[in-house]
């Protein structure tokens, strides 16, 4: 197939790159096989090609495909390359100058016209429920009936997360005492849909530390389509959001790294755009994640005992892409009688990267696998990320080795602590992959 016009991708970002290698160690998929086209470094050397004329083969999608995105290169690079912009046009030219196989086809098109929009998520989520009620998904995910079935169904039976009976979405909210602020909330789509409680402790946080919280429903923040490199669908999200948050925030505030990193991009995202671009860097500005925000405030509710040994995992998207390592660690230790604990491998992927785990599963597992071995080595009772995707790849990684560490969010942890719940509490009420159902706070507890 020729190319239609020039390529997207920027030859100026590729001349950035020195070829050090410094990336190289710092690669999840380069360390899997060791193979130079799977790390930074080599990517680049096929987006040049691509830069230059070349149009991409078989290969060169396969090795651009099964990056992660985790940026965890950028955080090694000593050259300052925005390989997160690079990956993002290298994959909308793929998309533009070849056309993938039709079963390939089918299945991204599922996937992307399914989790960016939370009514279908919902009209899943029930389904799901039925299934998981029926015995089917517990059936599914049993050893020999996994090994049996296709790789990607056999993932998504494996992090299916199991469906409440409750409904604990965030909602507006009133600050609890004097009134110090307005922030708002985002949602998310597989936040919202499948892991409302995390919205509800973070609403519940926030409003205890003497925010009033605005939380507007809206679609995807374009995150899931941003990082596979579908821009246009990407900058259609961002501008329907912005739009969704009322002015006059001090804050908007998120609870899920992948969307955060995304919410921040905005700016670059929308700045050829004549009616956002100006909106879009503003709004970007005033975005925090959950844990960016609650640690640069003096907090105000009281922190109980918990006492627990919790080990926390960095997710790829606030480590590496948001920078933000030592304010999760703080809000955590802030909490009496919880002891933290680290992993031996804080800055590497668990594979989950969004819906790579569906489209690149063995490559996901694999990693998975790794993380598990990580967790219950910790010797940690909790192991606590800031990201959905990670929170359900770790559960699943953990049920397949028979692991018995529990996996929250670290706002629900928090959360806990000011309402003096206890950790037998804290796990029961968990979600787990080895049941159809956890119970879940009602709606406003």
């Amino acid at each position: 197939m020729s190319r239609p016009g020039p390529s997207l991708i920027s030859t100026d970002l590729l001349s950035a790159c020195v070829h050090c290698g410094f990336c190289l160690p710092s690669c999840p998929t380069y360390a899997l096989d060791g193979e130079e086209p799977d790390s930074p470094r080599g990517r680049i050397e096929l987006m040049a090609a691509m830069a230059a004329g070349e149009v991409a083969d078989d290969t060169t999608a396969l090795h651009l495909d099964r990056c992660l995105s985790c940026m965890a290169c950028t955080t090694a690079c000593p050259s300052g390359v925005h390989y997160e912009e690079l990956i993002e046009t290298a994959r909308a030219e793929l998309d533009r100058t070849r056309r993938r196989p039709p079963t390939e086809r089918a299945l991204r098109a599922a996937l992307f016209a399914l989790f960016p929009y939370p009514r279908r998520l919902h009209l899943a989520r029930a389904g799901l429920g039925l299934l998981q009620r029926l015995g089917l998904i517990g059936l599914l995910g049993r050893p020999a009936v996994a090994a049996r079935l296709p790789a990607r169904v056999a993932t998504l039976v494996s992090i299916a997360p199991p469906v409440t009976s409750g409904r604990a979405e965030a909602a507006d909210r009133s600050a609890v005492g004097e009134r110090r602020g307005r922030v708002g909330l985002l949602r998310g789509c597989v936040q919202g849909v499948f892991f409302p409680e995390v919205n509800a402790a973070t609403a519940r946080v926030l409003a205890a530390e003497g925010f009033d919280v605005v939380a507007p429903r809206a679609r995807c923040c374009g995150a899931l389509s941003q990082h596979a490199g579908r821009l246009a669908e990407a900058a259609q999200f961002a501008c329907a959001l912005i739009d969704a948050f009322p002015a006059g925030l001090d804050a908007i505030v998120v609870n899920a790294a992948g969307c955060g990193s995304t919410l921040k991009a905005y700016g670059r995202l929308l700045r050829d755009d004549p009616d956002y671009a100006e909106r879009a860097a503003a709004f970007a500005a005033s975005v925090l994640d959950v844990t960016e925000f609650l640690a640069g405030i003096d907090p105000r509710a009281e922190r109980r005992p918990l006492p627990v040994t919790v080990a926390y995992h960095d997710a790829c998207h606030l480590r590496h892409a948001q920078g933000i390592r030592d304010e999760p660690r703080a809000v955590l230790g802030a909490i009496p009688g919880l002891e933290l604990v680290e992993l031996s491998d804080p800055d590497v992927c668990c594979g989950s990267a969004g819906v790579y785990n569906l489209l690149q599963p063995e490559n996901a597992r694999r990693l998975g696998d790794r993380k598990a071995t990580s967790v219950t080595g910790s010797g940690a009772a909790l192991l606590v990320s800031g990201n959905p995707g990670c929170l359900m790849q770790i559960r699943a990684a953990l049920s397949r080795g028979g692991g018995s560490v529990t996996a929250l969010h670290t706002i629900e942890v928090l959360d806990a602590s000011m309402r003096g719940a206890t950790v037998a509490s804290l796990v029961e009420a968990a979600p787990s992959p080895g049941r159809p159902g956890s119970p879940t706070m009602p709606r406003d507890a």
